[in-house]
């Protein structure tokens, strides 16, 4: 009876604010899954050139990660299908969500698990490390 936390997202380009997040989301449980868009579907959340890294890539810094024990990619636009499958214990999303406004909330919480939403780290942001990156 291990608690699973869920939590997705792109990945694209790792930085202090994903580690600190998936560190935050790894003390809510025991086991931490994390859903990785795929390339496909980074591409039209994002637009392009997003994703800069391929889903193998992501996926495999993802797993070298020690809060992280699994990774599953999915190609949809939501991970609702995936949360449904898993039924975690726990769902973690980060920024400024209230916890109706989060897909798989009203289904986590169906089933007795717990929607949590952590800030982000200020200052950090893939599309932030980016502009920096060109600036220079």
């Amino acid at each position: 009876k291990k608690r699973i936390i869920f939590t997705n997202g792109c990945f694209d380009i790792i930085h202090r604010g994903h580690v600190e997040y998936l560190q935050k989301a790894k003390l809510l449980g025991d086991i931490l899954i994390v859903g990785l868009n795929s390339d496909t579907s980074v591409t039209r959340i994002k637009g392009k050139p997003r994703p800069y890294q391929d889903e193998q890539d992501r996926a495999a810094i993802l797993n070298a990660m020690k809060m992280v024990n699994m990774v599953i990619i999915f190609d949809e636009d939501t991970p609702l299908e995936l949360i449904c499958e898993l039924k975690p214990s726990v769902l973690v999303k980060g920024g400024d969500y209230d916890s109706q406004s989060i897909v798989g909330a009203k289904e986590v919480e169906s089933w007795g698990g717990s929607v949590k939403i952590i800030p982000f780290l200020e200052g950090y942001g893939t599309s932030m490390l980016v502009k920096k990156i060109l600036d220079r």
